[in-house]
């Protein structure tokens, strides 16, 4: 009886769910992912975090395919178990997931087809569990060179793994938006968000050579990070950050991005999701860029698995004549941690890039519920979850 209930145990998991109430997450047991294809690994999750795209999910304003979500798209991990065709990967490999995953074939179309994510209510679980398939896994992970870092000169050993964690989503997302922007070395760059996603686009465009950035945020804590990177921060509460900006750029930035996405709100903090937009094309210079990476999804009428449906608008007014005559350039979409790999993992393992300096809380699975409401009122910056303390 006991190798009988021994076994039942080792069939579950504990894992992180929302199963469909607004501002509620649980912790919960669920069934231990197996291999399913040939091409299929396990993974024994060693770092999860918690996103801001995640607070979407939380707050019941993302769309999702069915309930319950298992949640969480950001992780380090080691692997556990390989396919029989994986070629490139063995147990106890350490690897970053990134937040999306390849499906093993290409399709253009005229209408997005939804990509395959982790965490998102699909067939893919989430990364915050103690184990996550993970398909297609010799094009669809990052093996990692190095899991602790040695500094040459005084020889200290630092783990790497918060700083990888950034390379699944986060790190990857604000080098794209700059991309997006069409940023290039010597720009003028104003960032919406000091969010974990802007403070990495700062802390981006300051790695690739910006000569000024302007952080564009409300909450001190994330102020304050923005300024130890040597970002300028402009607290759009305390006077209008169009205003703000032009004081000091009368020509306009070079370059502008949005890092918030759909809820992000005007300076008396009501959701707006068209203020960012109308703060970018008025601060950014003629012949400029725009980047948009925050998520946008769409509203509707409430459903079971987007119960606040309702309280998303995301059409709004848009002056062509005024974006022609001044010759913006706008990108917008998702990143591609994949295709990003090999530039931000060298410059993590040399030492050169440490986005782990935004880690604000390190938790075990068990008090994911109270650090997803910390980060949702902003007492948090960024919450990792440790599996391997």
């Amino acid at each position: 009886m006991a190798l009988s209930n021994m076994s039942a145990l080792a069939e579950t998991m504990r894992a992180v769910v929302w199963q469909g109430q607004p501002f509620n997450i649980s912790v919960l047991d669920v069934p231990k992912p197996t291999i399913q294809n040939s091409t299929d690994v396990i993974v024994r999750m060693s770092r999860a975090a918690i996103c801001g795209s995640d607070l979407h999910i939380y707050r019941g304003t993302m769309e999702h395919q069915v309930l319950p979500v298992g949640v969480g798209h950001e992780g380090v991990e080691y692997i556990a178990e390989v396919g029989v065709e994986v070629g490139s990967l063995n147990v106890g490999d350490a690897v970053i997931v990134p937040f999306t995953n390849p499906d093993g074939h290409f399709e253009m179309a005229l209408t997005p087809v939804p990509y395959a994510a982790f965490g998102n209510g699909g067939t893919l679980g989430g990364t915050q569990a103690e184990y996550l398939r993970v398909p297609h896994a010799d094009e669809g992970l990052i093996p990692i060179p190095a899991v602790n870092y040695t500094d040459p000169t005084t020889n200290e050993t630092t783990s790497l793994l918060n700083d990888y964690v950034m390379l699944s989503d986060i790190f990857a997302t604000g080098w794209t938006a700059l991309d997006f922007a069409g940023f290039q070395p010597g720009d003028t760059v104003a960032i919406f968000s000091a969010g974990p996603v802007g403070l990495m686009a700062a802390y981006s465009a300051t790695l690739r050579g910006a000569s000024r950035v302007y952080s564009v945020d409300y909450v001190p804590e994330r102020v304050r990070l923005a300024a130890s990177i040597g970002a300028i921060p402009i607290n759009f509460q305390t006077a209008d950050p169009v205003d703000q900006i032009l004081a000091r750029e009368p020509r306009g930035v070079t370059r502008s991005v949005d890092c918030v996405g759909f809820e992000q709100v005007n300076r008396n903090l009501t959701v707006q999701s068209d203020v960012i937009l109308q703060n970018m094309l008025a601060v950014t210079a003629v012949n400029g860029g725009m980047g948009t990476v925050g998520v946008y999804s769409h509203g509707g009428h409430d459903t079971a698995s987007q119960p606040r449906a309702s309280t998303i608008h995301t059409d709004f007014n848009l002056s062509l004549a005024d974006f022609w005559s001044r010759g913006f350039h706008w990108g917008a979409g998702i990143s591609r941690p994949l295709d990003l790999a090999p530039q931000l993992l060298h410059l993590v393992a040399s030492g050169k890039a440490r986005p782990g300096f935004i880690v604000s809380d390190v938790v075990d699975i068990e008090d994911a519920p109270a650090a997803y409401a910390r980060f949702n009122n902003h007492s948090a910056t960024k919450v990792v979850i440790a599996f391997d303390h």
